[in-house]
């Protein structure tokens, strides 16, 4: 019996929630072969239409893709059952973790995270090897991939991303622009309107500029300040989860609400759970002396942080739409979107590679898990389940 579409939705991001580790260009992975391959909600050009547009947006990119994902294939009802689903085990666990804090052990030794984080390596592989095969198909693209690789492995910056995608779309429009490529673009069937888009993201500038204002004309009001803080926090990050840590660092230790161990035990435990790293803050939220605290304090802090990302998401797909369809910068995504498969290629290397494989054995257990999921067809999560129970025995 099919299942009710919103229900097919919150189970599906749900269950990835439960094994994507590995970071966010992993969690792309892994969205890749759920959404693109299995299920076909998306073509590989949409995929990386919507990877492009994320990887723009300040905020955490793979939670964006999976809200815009949602808002494509069930409108905003869908979108917020998509991140509900995503989030939930990993920030339920965060707030288990900050609550019962001294009596957690080391997570990121456990055999089990081990085992999965090299079932990461082959899903980013795999996916990363798919795109490559349908939006490199030419030499000129095939080199822009290439490029964004080299240059991102030249430099830590996390500005470098962006960067490498605007100069890949670039390259695609001084390339491409001659030809039609209009005609294979899929309208967005829940893009919503250029008006309402306007709104989302007028709201979106007016909390970042009004909330720091409410924050001092109300300073006995910790929970407006603690609002704040996590409202500026997802909205000034460029590059993935990790680079919000220095931001929460200087809103939360500097400012004395919570000690510097317990910062970083939080961030050990985040670094060994599956889904977002965002979901950190829902830790923070729970343990700062500060604002609601408690398991309601986590779940404010944690919709705080990710307020931002919605409204941008929302606010930027009627015009992205629109913009796609345009033949010029349809051209430019050509470019970019090749940029995007050489930013796959990079993250794949570092950090997935490098923290992942560090012996035979290690990489024999993720080319075995490769090997099941491209040439036998074996489900990420089982294969996750398996990869969990071999790495606990074996690692």
């Amino acid at each position: 019996m099919p299942l009710d579409p919103m229900r097919e939705i919150f189970l599906t991001f749900l269950r990835l929630g439960c094994y994507a580790f590995g970071g966010p260009t992993a969690h792309m992975g892994y969205f890749h072969e759920e959404f693109v391959k299995r299920r076909k909600w998306l073509s590989e050009a949409d995929f990386a239409d919507t990877v492009a547009l994320c990887q723009f947006l300040p905020g955490p990119s793979s939670s964006q893709a999976g809200f815009a994902i949602g808002l494509d294939r069930g409108g905003i009802l869908g979108a917020f059952l998509a991140w509900i689903g995503f989030t939930l085990p990993s920030a339920v666990l965060m707030i288990a973790f900050a609550l019962g804090l001294e009596y957690a052990g080391d997570l990121s030794q456990a055999g089990w995270v081990a085992g999965l984080k090299l079932v990461a390596v082959a899903v980013v592989a795999n996916a990363a090897w798919s795109m490559a095969k349908s939006l490199c198909p030419d030499r000129l693209r095939a080199t822009i991939a290439a490029l964004e690789t080299l240059g991102l492995l030249l430099t830590s910056d996390p500005l470098a991303q962006l960067v490498g995608i605007l100069l890949g779309g670039a390259a695609g429009f001084l390339l491409y622009r001659g030809q039609d490529h209009t005609s294979a673009v899929r309208p967005t069937s829940q893009s919503g309107s250029q008006i309402a888009g306007s709104v989302y993201l007028a709201l979106f500038f007016l909390l970042l500029a009004g909330l720091p204002i409410a924050a001092q004309l109300l300073p006995e009001n910790e929970t407006i300040e603690t609002g704040d803080a996590f409202y500026r926090a997802g909205s000034l990050v460029f590059g993935g989860g990790h680079v919000v840590l220095p931001l929460l660092d200087s809103y939360t230790v500097q400012c004395g609400w919570i000690d510097e161990s317990s910062f970083l035990a939080g961030y050990g435990a985040a670094q060994a759970l599956p889904g977002p790293l965002f979901a950190f803050s829902s830790f923070l939220g729970t343990g700062i002396d500060h604002g609601p605290r408690g398991v309601s304090g986590g779940v404010y802090a944690l919709v705080m942080i990710y307020l931002p990302a919605w409204l941008l998401v929302l606010g930027a797909i009627p015009f992205w739409d629109r913009l796609r369809k345009i033949n010029a910068a349809r051209a430019a995504l050509l470019g970019a979107n090749a940029a995007v498969v050489g930013l796959l290629f990079a993250a794949l290397y570092d950090p997935i590679w490098q923290s992942s494989i560090t012996s035979n054995l290690s990489f024999g257990f993720a080319l075995t898990a490769f090997f099941l999921l491209k040439f036998w067809k074996i489900p990420p999560w089982l294969i996750a389940a398996l990869g969990a129970g071999l790495g606990q025995i074996l690692l």
